[in-house]
């Protein structure tokens, strides 16, 4: 495979994963609720993104350190939300 189609490839695998979270992310933002996502899922999913961008730099693929990079922006907004919402729950109010 060329050079030109690869670097599409990624290019293309780029923009699917970071356009995965901003359904989630523009309603959290809308609605400021997060309650149905899973802080230990966002967290696991934080640290699997941080293992891809080290892979990405090492190996030298630009498109999943991106890819990767802006999809764990997305993924720390959620999990900030999510846990700074949590907090202002009252203790007795469960979901």
């Amino acid at each position: 495979m060329d050079a030109v189609m690869v670097t599409g490839l990624g290019m293309i695998g780029t923009a699917l994963s970071t356009l995965s979270l901003v359904p989630q992310v523009v309603h959290t933002w809308r609605t400021r609720s997060t309650e149905d996502l899973s802080a230990t899922w966002l967290a696991i999913a934080l640290a699997s993104m941080l293992v891809w961008i080290s892979y990405g730099s090492l190996v030298g693929a630009p498109a999943i350190v991106w890819a990767n990079a802006l999809t764990f922006l997305q993924a720390g907004y959620l999990l900030a939300v999510k846990l700074k919402t949590e907090r202002r729950r009252p203790a007795n109010q469960t979901s």
